[in-house]
């Protein structure tokens, strides 16, 4: 599997200096909130939608038991840790992006419980037995690609490759959703991921044809 379709590099993931992330999350934490900048109408569902939440009364930290590509993890973290630095520092997946790290470019986007979501914006607490699928746990067993893997390869939907994880999450997402009835539909449902290349014909071209292949 190539690197931009793996989602495979060697950042530390790290929030550029001067940048509180802490302090957001802790705000983030105190509303409640659980929304990126996807599309409107899934925006309203995700912010309304309910999810367990496992935080100790006046603790710190919290265990935390979720199901992530398949495989079941348990750990012990900080409340205030997000979704994508739990993916990216804790359990080694790095093809979730951190791009904006505030909810604005869509290259952290995960399947949460088969939803999409932007992990910079999710508390891994509020994760508790939920199950996540990232960029990584797309391709079969066997390392035969997704459906839409292959289809951002065959129409060249990406240039340098960093989105692309969080694009094809999302046109998984999509997909699934029935949101591909015209190419109207997807850029309007895909609209909450950025590319900096300029890709969207293309990244349009492949969620169409993956879209067709299976009958969506």
């Amino acid at each position: 599997m190539s690197d931009k379709l793996s989602g495979e590099d060697h950042r530390d993931g790290r929030a550029p200096a001067g940048v509180s992330r802490r302090g957001f999350l802790s705000a983030t934490a105190a509303g409640g909130v659980v929304a990126g900048v996807l599309p409107p109408a899934l925006a309203a569902e995700q912010a309304g939608a309910s999810i367990a939440q496992a935080v100790a009364p006046g603790g710190h930290s919290s265990a935390l038991s979720v199901t992530v590509n398949g495989r079941r993890h348990q750990v012990t973290i900080d409340n205030r840790t997000s979704l994508l630095d739990l993916l990216r520092e804790r359990l080694a997946l790095p093809g979730t992006k951190k791009g904006c790290d505030q909810g604005a470019c869509g290259a952290c986007t995960v399947l949460l419980n088969g939803r999409r979501v932007n992990a910079c914006l999710t508390l891994a607490v509020r994760c508790q037995d939920a199950e996540v699928t990232t960029i990584e746990g797309l391709a079969a067993d066997g390392g035969e690609l997704h459906p839409l893997q292959q289809a951002f390869i065959e129409q060249d939907a990406f240039q340098c490759g960093y989105c692309t994880p969080g694009q094809i999450v999302s046109g998984v997402g999509c997909i699934r959703e029935g949101h591909t009835g015209s190419r109207e539909e997807i850029r309007e449902w895909m609209s909450g991921n950025l590319c900096r290349c300029g890709c969207y014909v293309k990244i349009v071209n492949a969620v169409a044809q993956a879209a067709s292949e299976q009958g969506s």
